[in-house]
Parts: C-alpha cells; sequence; structure tokens
C-alpha cells in the first residue's frame, strides 16, 4: 500500500495542474465574459421590474404584476448564479478543499425554487382575479411588457453561448428566455383585451405565464438537485469508463468507482484499479489524459492495488 501511496500522491498533483491548465483554456474566457453578462442582465433587469410592477399596478393589470413578479426572481436568480459563478473561481482553503465550486449547484437549485414560488404566487393571484376581472389600461400594458420582450431577450441572448456548458448559466439563460416569451404573452392578451373587451384575458394570460415557466423549470431542477446529491453528470457513460479502465494495460479489475459533481462544470472521478504488475505515475498520468479527452473527467484520483486478495473493505460492489 506504501506503492500506492507514492503513485496516488504523484498522480494528485499532476491531475490538479492539468486541470486548472486545461480548465484555463477551456473556460477562463466563459466567467469572464459572463460576468459582464451578469451586471447588464441585472442592471436591465431590475429597471423592468420598477417600471412593470409601477406601470402593472396603475394600469390594474395582473399579467404585468405577474410579469413583475416574475422578473424580480430572475434578478435574484442572476445575482446568485453571478455570486455563485464568482466564488467558483475561489482557490481551495481551509475545509473546503474543493473551493466553492459546488455554490454553482446550490445557485443552480435555488434559482429553479425561485421560480416555483414566484410561479405560485403568480397563479393564486389570477385565479382570484378570474373570480372577479376588472379594467385593464391596454396600451399601457403592451408597451411595458414590449420593452419586457426587447430586455428580457437581449439579456438571454448573453447567455446564450455558455447553456450547454453550464447548467448554473443554463439557469439564467432559461429564466431570460421564458421572461421573454411571458412578456410577449402579455403584449398578446392586452392588445386581445384593447380589441374584444374581454377582461378575462388578462388573468388566463397570468395563468398560462405560471404553466410555460413551471414547463422550463423541472428539468432545471430536476438537474440541480441530482447535481446536488453526486449523481454522475448527465452524459456519463459509466459503462464505457469501466470499460476504458478495465482495458488500460496491466488491470485485472476494478472496483469503488465514483463519478460526481465538482461544480457544474467539472468532473471528478475515483477507482481503486488492481494491478498485480503495479504502476509508474506515467500509467497514472496517461489514464487521466485519456478519461478527460474521452469523458471530460478533469479531476481524477486513481488507487493501485497490486494484490487480487488484498481484502480491500471497498471492493463489494454494495459498499460505497
Amino acid at each position: 500500500m506504501g506503492s500506492h501511496d507514492h503513485h496516488g500522491h504523484h498522480h494528485h498533483d499532476h491531475a490538479g495542474h492539468s486541470h486548472d491548465h486545461d480548465h484555463g483554456h477551456a473556460h477562463v474566457h466563459a466567467p469572464a465574459s459572463f460576468g459582464k453578462a451578469f451586471a447588464i442582465g441585472i442592471s436591465l433587469n431590475t429597471a423592468l421590474v420598477v417600471a412593470e410592477a409601477v406601470y402593472g399596478y396603475i394600469g390594474n393589470s395582473t399579467a404585468l404584476l405577474a410579469d413583475a413578479g416574475h422578473n424580480l426572481s430572475d434578478v435574484l436568480g442572476l445575482v446568485v448564479a453571478w455570486g455563485a459563478s464568482i466564488a467558483a473561481r475561489r482557490a481551495p482553503s481551509g475545509r473546503f478543499t474543493y473551493g466553492l465550486r459546488a455554490s454553482t449547484i446550490l445557485a443552480a437549485l435555488a434559482n429553479a425554487v425561485f421560480l416555483l414560488v414566484a410561479t405560485g404566487a403568480i397563479g393564486w393571484e389570477a385565479v382570484l382575479r378570474l373570480r372577479e376581472p376588472e379594467p385593464v389600461a391596454g396600451i399601457t400594458v403592451m408597451v411595458v411588457a414590449g420593452i419586457g420582450i426587447l430586455v428580457n431577450g437581449f439579456t438571454a441572448m448573453l447567455f446564450a453561448r455558455g447553456r450547454k456548458d453550464d447548467i448554473n448559466i443554463e439557469g439564467a439563460y432559461l429564466h431570460m428566455a421564458a421572461d421573454a416569451a411571458v412578456s410577449l404573452g402579455v403584449v398578446i392578451s392586452a392588445a386581445l383585451i384593447i380589441w374584444t373587451g374581454w377582461l378575462w384575458l388578462d388573468p388566463v394570460t397570468s395563468l398560462v405565464i405560471c404553466v410555460t415557466i413551471l414547463w422550463s423549470t423541472t428539468s432545471l431542477l430536476r438537474g440541480s438537485i441530482d447535481m446536488s446529491m453526486a449523481a454522475a453528470p448527465k452524459g456519463t457513460d459509466l459503462a464505457a469508463i469501466k470499460t476504458l479502465l478495465l482495458a488500460r494495460p496491466g488491470v485485472s479489475a476494478i472496483h469503488d468507482l465514483h463519478v460526481w459533481p465538482i461544480s457544474t462544470t467539472e468532473t471528478a472521478l475515483t477507482c481503486h484499479l488492481v494491478m498485480p504488475t503495479g504502476a509508474g505515475d506515467a500509467f497514472l498520468v496517461e489514464t487521466a489524459q485519456m478519461l478527460k479527452s474521452s469523458h471530460r473527467i478533469g479531476h481524477t484520483t486513481l488507487q493501485i492495488e497490486t494484490h487480487p486478495d488484498n481484502g480491500c473493505a471497498l471492493a463489494p460492489d454494495d459498499v460505497v
């Protein structure tokens, strides 16, 4: 086991360096430019919330107030997502040996919860209004919601390119895209109210908005809960990883394989390899590189065991 400690130590140092180095190349531009995106998005949306709340109240429109409520949850969501993306870049220290990278997972979860709470409040108000429809200032509502489409559409575009690689950025993007759709619904309903005089269209639009938000939030909620539970990231092929490790020269068996997210963009792996002839640093470095290039695993830790019957307590499949 002494040799294991030796290999593990050296390998781990290397993995740490290669991980940071590659991470810099792959992602260093993203957080920097998204900082600007977050700042712009938060500023524009805060102004929009104030405008929608004021004119929604003056114009007596639950649909516009609903949109203001939804946009407020967006501002909170953006603040949390931005804070998490900054925290994720802090160096490891003290008890937080992975740094604060996992805060991006918590932010994605918080974002989903914000949306659900806002949706519940909007839905409740709309149901109450359905029972007693009231006149709505259609033109005012249309103009303010029209501005909302532009603000939300523009903000969504700022996050569009990062959404495939990071569930935290995807949360911000979904928030904004849903908002643009919501504002469009408010404009259409206000136009129809002016044209037909059907006052019930305003609360019905609010309810449609609620369903839209719920629909877009479920995948974000499920994904962030999975990550919080240390589930292997979506798209991780565990069978292929096992095959890759077992096919490595000198490996006769593997056990205690774990794959989990360190953050919304980074994945870690640990595994025990049974190798009767042992292994050197080159083997460990090469295996880590293979896992990185084929499965996007940037933080690999491998334990080498030279005797198949060494009684490793973690060998049975049912042991975690």
